[in-house]
């Protein structure tokens, strides 16, 4: 699944740019060192906007596109801020034989995100994952640190109203 960048407005500090600016000051000249770079940006702001892609792509000498294609390949980098409501559904096999996409559907159709989006007031943010290793609990979804399994679409209201303001 292809990630997308969405429309949040990134809000950058002066100290997470200098903060960047040494690391890839640390590693200039050694585009082998990329990956390192893009895993201490995505600590430092939390996740890899374009602004920050563009900065590290400028740094290392390296393309947009070429920051772009390994942040939208590896599944450890984010493009999108985190939610404060970070929402995860397995589409693992067995939660997706047992009903995860009706789940992502119904989360769609209550929030308006799609998979990989969050939404502009920055409160919930959805994800479609891979296996998390609970196979057991199929179809299973997380919000933040809470586990929820076995689920229908028609938990979902439930589930959710407890995350609202």
């Amino acid at each position: 699944m292809k990630k997308k960048l969405t429309t949040v407005m990134f809000r950058g500090t002066p100290a997470q740019e200098q903060a960047l600016k040494e690391v890839i000051a640390e590693h200039q000249g050694d585009k082998s060192a990329l990956m390192p770079v893009m895993q201490k940006a995505q600590d430092i702001y939390g996740y890899l906007p374009v602004e920050v892609q563009r900065v590290i792509a400028d740094g290392m000498g390296v393309s947009l596109e070429t920051v772009y294609g390994i942040a939208s390949f590896y599944s450890q980098f984010q493009l999108n801020p985190r939610g404060k409501v970070a929402i995860s559904v397995c589409l693992g096999t067995a939660c997706y034989v047992k009903g995860s996409a009706d789940l992502i559907d119904r989360i769609t159709q209550k929030l308006g995100i799609k998979a990989g989006e969050t939404s502009p007031d920055g409160m919930y943010s959805l994800e479609a994952t891979r296996c998390i290793g609970a196979c057991g609990l199929a179809p299973v979804m997380t919000i933040n640190d809470d586990v929820y399994g076995r689920l229908k679409k028609e938990d979902v209201d439930g589930i959710l109203a407890k995350y609202m303001d």
